[in-house]
């Protein structure tokens, strides 16, 4: 389980595309396919791309799930701890401010988001968590 310093974005920024920064991380697409794919949800659905429902739709069309993280401890588990909890597999998580991807144990950002609090997460394939 470690950090693993990962930018997909063709200019290397940094701010405000964070959600498809993950997309792109998880499913292994060009940061320009996914950014295309999710601005034409975003027009489908009448809303901006960043919105939460737009890039949630555009998962679960291309077979996510969404999963709700139990509030059990809320100022103690954080991304850190999904990752060392969930050592197989990919999902992409969020914390209602910031969207990570988590791929066999490593969260992969570009930051160091390790200690952010995760509320939800979304996982490709048949549903076993």
């Amino acid at each position: 389980m470690s950090f693993v310093k990962t930018n997909p974005n063709p200019q290397g920024l940094n701010v405000g595309d964070c959600a498809i920064r993950a997309i792109s991380i998880a499913t292994d697409k060009p940061w320009n396919e996914v950014y295309t794919g999710v601005t034409l949800q975003g027009l489908k659905l009448s809303d901006m791309p960043t919105s939460n429902r737009v890039w949630g739709d555009y998962l679960e069309e291309n077979g996510f799930k969404l999963y709700l993280i139990p509030d059990s401890c809320p100022d103690c588990y954080t991304i850190k701890d999904f990752a060392r909890e969930y050592p197989k597999g990919t999902y992409i998580v969020g914390t209602g401010r910031h969207v990570v991807c988590v791929k066999d144990g490593s969260y992969m950002d570009t930051w160091d988001s390790g200690s952010e609090r995760p509320l939800y997460f979304f996982k490709k394939g048949d549903g076993n968590v």
